[in-house]
């Protein structure tokens, strides 16, 4: 048995590469290694394998594999039937809109900046930031955009790597915009044969919607299938009325 002492140094200078995810540390939980750069190479191959960076702007690059996983398989998604009836009555005034990868700079913009409780500052850094628009022109990350009479109201970004989308973070700037987004996400992407969205770090926000927790191996097994699978490297939009999908998709 693989005694658990991380975190490990990595080179900069080298070729993307990670220790084995079971040697993470168990305090604080999951972080697996210090150094590395935020360039596409190094952040494909660490999602790939359940690794994502977090980490303070001043702090050097921290990578985290945590065990239990948060995971929200889409088929057991929550959406309460007074959030599906407010998306109709909107949809049916005009005053809602939902858009993909249509604004990701501000979709980060915003969830680098909106107050969370019980965090002090952001980890969305210029780093960050620069690094996650580079994947966003790659084709790789992507944004959801919700309106509210025109007005930008929430949204979501993340990563896509084979069928196996990678939840980054969310905001909102009106009640409920955020769950429109992940409802509205959700719905495309279950179209397109995606079974899973990672969440990362369990939140009663994310387990309201459905999200379970999942041991790090378990976890690690549905990236071997899902990743794997081909999926266009591409700018997306919405192909589906994702508004009846949800409608349905409540029915089943």
């Amino acid at each position: 048995m693989l005694q658990q002492l991380g975190p490990f140094w990595v080179d900069e200078e080298q070729e993307p590469a990670f220790p084995p995810t079971e040697l993470a540390a168990t305090d604080p939980d999951g972080l697996l290694a210090i150094g590395g750069r935020l360039t596409p190479d190094w952040l494909l191959t660490a999602y790939r394998h359940g690794i994502f960076p977090w980490f303070n702007p001043d702090e050097p690059v921290l990578w985290w594999s945590p065990s239990p996983r948060s995971v929200l398989r889409i088929s057991e998604l929550k959406v309460s039937k007074n959030l599906r009836k407010q998306v109709v009555k909107m949809q049916r005034e005009g005053r809602l809109k939902v858009t993909l990868d249509q604004d990701f700079p501000t979709v980060m913009y915003h969830c680098a900046s909106i107050p969370r409780n019980g965090q002090d500052g952001t980890w969305i850094g210029k780093r960050m930031y620069e690094a996650y628009n580079r994947l966003h022109s790659m084709g790789y990350a992507h944004s959801v955009e919700v309106y509210f009479d025109d007005e930008l109201a929430g949204g979501l970004y993340g990563i896509c790597i084979g069928k196996m989308f990678f939840g980054e973070s969310m905001f909102s700037l009106q009640s409920n915009a955020s769950k429109i987004a992940l409802g509205a996400l959700s719905m495309q992407l279950r179209s397109w044969g995606f079974e899973w969205i990672d969440t990362q770090v369990e939140t009663p926000h994310l387990n309201s919607m459905g999200a379970n927790c999942f041991e790090r191996r378990d976890f690690e097994a549905i990236l071997d299938e899902f990743c794997e699978q081909s999926f266009p490297v591409q700018k997306w939009h919405f192909d589906i009325n994702w508004i009846e999908e949800l409608q349905n998709f409540a029915r089943l």
